[in-house]
Order: structure tokens, then sequence, then C-alpha cells
């Protein structure tokens, strides 16, 4: 606890560059800027070159923090390509535990381009965010036209869902061997999907259990995605190949997705990495 108050206290002063915090779920790694106290002139440019692993911090989402009259914070997530996103699972989960320190709450509720997230302590360093009930209209994923979610007209007949932003799911018999940087970009940009889609890829264990490796919009391959486990156990329910309540395996460890009548809970870890400040200097640079 005493990591995560200090790190919200370096995000206090924006007098000498911009603070940031680095934390990651299950090596899902995010940089966090806290704009409550004082203006962060995010732009598409600023993500890109915050995003970049080489001249940059690097993440596959950065976050930005700002106060909210109906909730205890409001989130906002931008990728790499400076695009933003309605929705990012394992960054929620970042900042629910940062806000759960700092506020010593058990239960929160946080605002997102989902709408309001309702988030509660977990126990054992773990967290529980409900994400909301799946999209599951054509018009909402969002898709170019309207089919069937549950196999799409795609070879491979992947399954479709929203969780606040558009996800393609596909069933495989052995995840381990795709080349995810291949196959990735194909179906990011698929026709069907207008403002282009995270891509999943499943290895159905059990009922119970599944793989899944991921590749998300924006253009890049990660070690986890939140919104994405909680679609690919969407999906494979409808599909009738699981139970509601299923353990995804990722590259980088292990969620709990519980498909309820109120909504798609995520359990899972977080972890504060470091603390920095962006300099001035780099910032004077940004175009």
């Amino acid at each position: 606890m005493k990591g995560y108050m200090a790190g919200m206290k370096i995000l206090d002063s924006l007098d000498n560059g911009l603070p940031f915090l680095k934390m990651h779920g299950l090596g899902n790694d995010f940089v966090i800027l806290d704009a409550r106290k004082a203006d962060v002139p995010m732009t598409a440019a600023m993500a890109q070159a915050i995003g970049h692993r080489y001249f940059g911090v690097g993440f596959d989402q950065l976050v930005v923090l700002a106060d909210c009259d109906d909730a205890d914070v409001d989130i906002t997530f931008w990728n790499t390509d400076g695009s933003t996103a309605g929705a990012c699972g394992n960054a929620t989960r970042c900042v629910a535990r940062l806000i759960l320190d700092e506020t010593g709450k058990t239960d929160l509720t946080l605002r997102t381009g989902r709408g309001l997230l309702s988030v509660t302590e977990a126990g054992g360093g773990l967290v529980s965010v409900n994400m909301g009930q799946p999209q599951l209209d054509w018009q909402d994923v969002p898709l170019a036209r309207e089919v069937d979610l549950v196999e799409l007209p795609i070879e491979g007949a992947p399954g479709a869902a929203g969780m606040g932003n558009p996800h393609c799911v596909f069933v495989v018999e052995d995840v381990e061997s795709l080349d995810l940087h291949k196959l990735g970009p194909i179906y990011e940009h698929h026709e069907l999907y207008p403002e282009r889609t995270n891509v999943e890829f499943l290895q159905i264990i059990d009922r119970n259990t599944m793989r899944m490796r991921v590749w998300e919009r924006g253009g890049l391959p990660t070690l986890a995605c939140g919104s994405g486990a909680c679609a690919s156990a969407v999906v494979a329910h409808r599909k009738g190949l699981t139970e509601r309540n299923v353990t995804i395996k990722l590259d980088g460890g292990d969620l709990q997705i519980d498909w309820r009548d109120d909504g798609v809970w995520m359990t899972g870890p977080t972890q504060l990495v470091f603390s920095g400040v962006l300099s001035t200097d780099f910032l004077d640079k940004i175009k």
C-alpha cells in the first residue's frame, strides 16, 4: 500500500515536467497520468511519443485520470497509435488499485467510455471489476452489417462481442503455434469491423478453463487483455463450449471471468512498477 500511496503523491505536482506511474496487469502495461489536480494536455501525438518503447516510456495503453461528479474517478484510455479506446479491463483494475489504496475504500465506481463500472476489493492483492454486460447487437459491437455474432462469416467462424470496444474471437486447436504478427493485422482491419477490432485466439482446455492469446487494436500483441478475456468468455459460452465462470490463461498470467446477471466480472492482480517524470525537453519536442 505504501508504494501505491507514494506513487500517487508523486502525481500531486506537475511543476517540473509531467509525472506518471507505470503499472501492469499480467504484463499488460500502462502509463498513468493524473489530471485531477492539474491539466494534462493529451493529444494523439503525445500518446504516440510516450508510447514509443525506445524514444518514450512504452505502454500497451495510456490512462488519464480526471475528476468526475458521479464516480470516484473518470478514466480515458489511449492506444499507442494515438487513438482512444472505450474500455481496457486490465488498466481499469490498475486504476482501481490506486484509488482503493488512495481512499481506503473497499468499493468504487469508475467512469469510462464503457459507462459506470463497479469495483470491489477482492483480497490477496486482487481487484474485481464489473465490465458491464457484453454488447451483442451487431450495431453496438460495431459491425458493418447484420450477421450471426456467434459464427461470423469469416474463415474459422469466429464470434463477436463488444465490451466497450470490438472483439473478434477465434477458437483454435493450438493457440501456441499461431503467428500473431501475421494473423492479427489481417483480422484487426477486416471489412466487417468498421472501427477495426481486437483479435483473440482461444484454446478450450475444459468447460471452466481456456488459454488465450491476443492481438490488440492499435497494432500489437499483448501479454494480456482484460476486455478481450471478457469478450472471449462470452463468445465461448455462447458457442456452448464453456460455463459462464472461467479461468483464462494468458501469456502474462490468469484472469477469472464470471458472466453474471449484472455484467461480466473480471478478477486479477495488478502491479505498480515505477514512478517517473516526463522531462519538459521531451514534452517540448512533441509536435
